[in-house]
């Protein structure tokens, strides 16, 4: 527990280390391009861990809280006073006395330089290790479920979601996950098992999965990915499994004559039944063996009442129960990665911007917002999941830092391009006042989604 506490730390400061420092770096290098004076380059808040004058004078700082950071330019401030200060030799140098597109270059910098780097590591995933996954085939379809009402079957593939390409399972999730709270008509392009011409089908949703903080699209709407089997490969002593007779090996067949489908199926008959007399039948050899479990009652932090019998599925690696056919690789070389990798960060960076747009109008639920605590839980666990997975996580939160700096806040890059904007359009800088006002809602909108991330940080932690 220590240990995977203490990768989960590491795995968040060298990631937000990262990002803040290429986000910064964007500020630092279009500004030094434009002529601009940079006195302070800042990875971090807080009181300096260490400092440095570097030979181009600029104090190079490194602070202990990596929520952020700073890039100070002479003459940055942009107000009257500042400009008065600031000696005629010196002023070629200075923010403030930059033409216009030149400082909204600068502010743009920084986000344009998050999304530099997930195209940069979208191309490297490319390059390494190409797309792999496995084809989207559907194992099952529950029956009556919105899926199956639309016409989906089994061991039909999905090539498309609302018109959009699908060669793998995590893409049809990505296209799903973008309909999230909206109402309307998910078309799904299949190629049928019983055709050998594709068709579409549409699925009806309604406000889909708005108040979700773990949306399941694909299990939502009745589609089984890939069905692990019911096997126990353990039980927690005195738990209610042992009691019940289930021992290792046992592979579960049926609950109260329902015939179990697979794993998840298992676990979703679990949490749905606490504290009620499940009639079971298991397979053990040769045999089938009625038990009778009676799973005990788990009280969610969120209040709800979940069924839990303590026992533990046994590790079945994917090649174990994927066939080759249904593996699908797509291998690039340096040129031919680029255009994926350009696509792959457009599509995060869309889907990125509306989650935000339906939080804002109240389609999905603000609970979706994360803070530092979960963001070094993933970030540990993709460490451990291996190279691949934690590069493809560094991009999307880089996606994720580019477009919220976007956003039209003041005390955000956004803010910033919003006042020059207004100024390309009067003719003059936006007066010092409606920039204090600014400034002051702009903090106290972010320090309240900060609130609310560590909130929600706290409330699933």
């Amino acid at each position: 527990m220590i240990l995977k506490i203490a990768i989960s730390i590491v795995a968040l400061l060298v990631t937000l280390g990262i990002l803040v420092t290429i986000h910064e770096f964007g500020h630092f290098w279009v500004a030094r391009r434009c002529g601009v004076k940079v006195l302070r380059f800042s990875i971090g808040f807080g009181k300096a861990v260490k400092t440095w004058i570097g030979k181009d004078g600029v104090e190079y700082v490194i602070a202990p809280i990596p929520l952020g950071g700073y890039v100070k330019m002479l003459g940055q401030e942009d107000t009257s006073v500042v400009a008065a200060d600031i000696s005629p030799s010196q002023r070629h140098l200075s923010f403030a006395f930059k033409p216009l597109w030149q400082r909204m270059a600068i502010v743009a910098a920084g986000p344009l330089a998050n999304f530099m780097l997930a195209i940069f590591v979208f191309w490297i995933i490319n390059i390494v290790y190409g797309v792999n996954g496995i084809a989207p085939i559907v194992s099952k379809v529950v029956e009556d479920s919105p899926a199956y009402r639309s016409g989906l079957r089994s061991g039909d593939e999905i090539l498309a979601v609302d018109g959009e390409p699908t060669i793998i399972w995590q893409q049809v999730s990505l296209r799903m996950l973008g309909r999230l709270g909206e109402t309307g008509n998910l078309v799904l392009t299949i190629d049928p098992a019983d055709s050998s011409s594709s068709r579409e089908i549409s699925i009806p949703i309604d406000g889909w999965m708005g108040s979700s903080t773990e949306p399941n699209p694909t299990g939502d709407l009745g589609i089984v990915q890939i069905e692990i089997p019911a096997i126990i490969a353990g039980v927690v002593p005195e738990g209610r499994a042992e009691l019940g007779g289930l021992l290792a090996g046992d592979e579960i067949l049926a609950a109260n004559d329902q015939t179990i489908r697979s794993w998840s199926h298992w676990v979703e008959v679990i949490r749905a039944s606490p504290e009620l007399l499940l009639q079971v039948a298991v397979q053990r050899g040769d045999s089938i063996v009625d038990l009778e479990l009676r799973p005990a009652l788990l009280q969610q932090a969120d209040g709800s009442a979940i069924g839990s019998i303590g026992a533990y599925v046994e590790e079945t690696s994917l090649a174990e129960i994927i066939p080759p056919e249904m593996r699908r690789e797509i291998r690039y070389n340096p040129i031919t990665a680029l255009p994926p990798a350009l696509l792959e960060t457009w599509d995060k960076s869309v889907f990125v911007l509306d989650s935000v747009k339906k939080m804002v109008i109240g389609l999905i639920s603000v609970k979706n917002i994360n803070g530092p605590i979960t963001i070094a839980q993933v970030a540990g666990e993709a460490v451990s999941y291996g190279l691949d997975v934690y590069l493809g996580l560094l991009a999307l939160l880089s996606i994720s830092l580019g477009v919220l700096n976007l956003l039209p806040i003041p005390v955000l890059d956004g803010g910033h391009l919003l006042y020059y904007a207004i100024e390309a359009v009067i003719r003059r800088p936006v007066p010092e006042r409606i920039q204090a006002w600014g400034l002051q809602l702009g903090l106290i909108l972010i320090s309240g989604i900060m609130v609310l991330a560590t909130y929600n940080d706290l409330t699933r932690f």
